[in-house]
C-alpha cells in the first residue's frame, strides 16, 4: 500500500526569531512495507514533541551542534526528527510488530520511516494518555526530576527558585520541590500563568517578571533570607539576578538559555565575584546524563500522578499544519506546560 506522507521542515537557516515562512510541508510517497529480516521499522505518528532546543538545531551554526548526537544540524528540507509516540506500521525488526505502540525519536511528519540505528522501544501506556510518554514520562519529566534532585543536591527546608515555571519543565520542577520539603518561587509570563503556579501546582509563590522593572529587587522581595537553588531554563538577566540573590554555596542547575536563542544581544554574565565569594556551583546538564535514574523517575512520578500529589500540564495542538506555530510559541510564551502536536488517532 501507497500513501503520501506529508512533513515539515524549513526552507533556510533560522539565524533569529523563527517565523511562519520559514516552514513548509513536504509530500513524498511512500510504501507502507518493510523488507523481511532488515532492521526497517514504518511508523504512523500519533504524537510528537515541540522543544525549545531545536532551533539551535536549524541555526547556520550554533556550538551546541557538535556537543550531542540529538542536536545535529539539520539542513533545509530535511525530515526534521522529535521525541514522539507512533504505531507500527510495518516492520521488518523482529522487535516490533504491526499495530504495536512505541516511543522514540520520530519525525515531524504523519509518518516515519527509521532505517539504520534508531532509538525506539515498545510502549507499554500504564493507563495514562499516550501524550504522557511524549511529556512528563520523557525528556521533560526526567529533566526536571535528575536537574533537581541529582544537579541541585537539595535539603529540606531550601529556598528554590525556578524560572520559565509554567514551561514543560519548570512547573514539574517546582512540584517535586515543593514534595520534598522546600520553599518554592517561580516567575512566568502571565498573571494567568502566576495563578496557575499557586492554585493548582502548590508554589508558595509567584510573580509575572514582565511586571518587574527590577528584576534584583523583585527576587530580594520574595526571598530575603537568600536563594539555595535556583533552576535556570531562561539565562539572560534573570541568571544575573539570581546569583545576586543567592546564599553561600548555592547551587544552579543550568537546564536551558531561552532568552538568548533566538537573540545573542540577550547574553548576560553573572557577577563572577559573587560566584566566588558565595562558592556557588553552577552545573549545566543534558538529560541524557541521566538516564540511570529513569526507571526510579519513573516510578515515583507514577506513584505522585496516581495519589493526586503531581499534576502535568500539557498544551496540545492537532494536524501536522500546526507544528510551525506551535514551535514559534515556544519563543512567545505561547505556551502553558509541555508543546506537543497531535498527529493522528491511536
Amino acid at each position: 500500500m501507497e500513501v503520501i506522507n506529508r512533513y515539515v521542515t524549513v526552507k533556510t537557516q533560522i539565524n533569529g526569531e523563527p517565523k511562519e515562512s520559514d516552514f513548509e510541508i513536504k509530500s513524498t510517497p511512500l510504501v507502507l512495507s518493510a523488507e523481511p529480516g532488515s532492521n526497517d521499522v514504518v511508523l504512523k505518528n500519533l504524537y510528537v514533541s515541540i522543544d525549545p532546543y531545536q532551533i539551535n538545531r536549524l541555526k547556520a551554526f550554533s556550538s551546541t551542534q557538535k556537543t550531542s548526537g540529538y542536536a545535529t544540524a539539520i539542513t533545509p528540507g530535511q525530515v526534521i526528527d522529535a521525541y514522539g509516540v507512533a504505531k507500527v506500521v510495518a516492520s521488518g525488526n523482529p522487535e516490533f510488530e504491526k499495530d504495536d505502540l512505541v516511543v522514540g525519536m520520530i519525525t515531524w511528519g504523519e509518518y516515519s520511516v527509521l532505517t539504520g540505528q534508531y532509538m525506539l522501544r515498545k510502549l507499554d501506556p500504564m493507563g495514562f494518555p499516550l501524550s504522557y510518554h511524549v511529556g512528563i514520562f520523557a525528556f521533560s519529566g526526567l529533566t526536571a526530576y535528575a536537574g533537581f534532585f541529582e544537579v541541585c543536591k537539595p535539603k529540606k527546608g531550601e529556598k528554590v527558585f525556578v524560572s520559565a515555571a509554567s514551561g514543560s519543565i519548570g512547573h514539574l520542577v517546582g512540584q517535586y520541590a515543593k514534595q520534598f520539603g522546600c520553599y518554592v518561587v517561580g516567575c512566568a509570563g502571565s498573571k494567568e500563568k502566576v495563578a496557575l503556579l499557586k492554585d493548582k501546582l502548590g508554589f508558595d509563590d509567584a510573580f509575572n517578571y514582565k511586571d518587574e522593572p527590577d528584576l534584583k529587587s523583585a527576587l530580594k522581595k520574595y526571598f530575603p533570607e537568600g536563594i539555595d537553588i535556583y533552576f535556570d531554563n531562561v539565562g539572560g538577566e534573570m541568571l544575573e539576578a539570581a546569583v545576586s540573590n543567592m546564599n553561600t554555596f548555592g547551587r544552579i542547575a543550568a537546564c536551558g538559555v531561552i532568552s538568548e536563542y533566538t537573540d545573542s544581544s540577550k547574553r548576560a554574565a553573572p557577577d563572577m565575584l559573587e560566584i566566588v565569594y558565595k562558592r556557588i556551583t553552577i552545573r549545566g546538564f543534558l538529560t541524557a546524563d541521566f538516564m540511570n535514574l529513569y526507571p526510579d523517575f519513573l516510578s515515583a512520578t507514577v506513584d505522585h500522578l496516581r495519589t493526586g500529589t503531581l499534576h502535568t500540564l500539557e498544551d496540545i495542538s492537532t494536524g501536522l499544519e500546526s507544528i510551525p506555530q506551535a514551535f514559534i510559541g515556544l519563543f512567545h510564551g505561547g505556551n502553558v506546560g509541555k508543546k506537543i502536536v497531535k498527529l493522528g488517532d491511536e
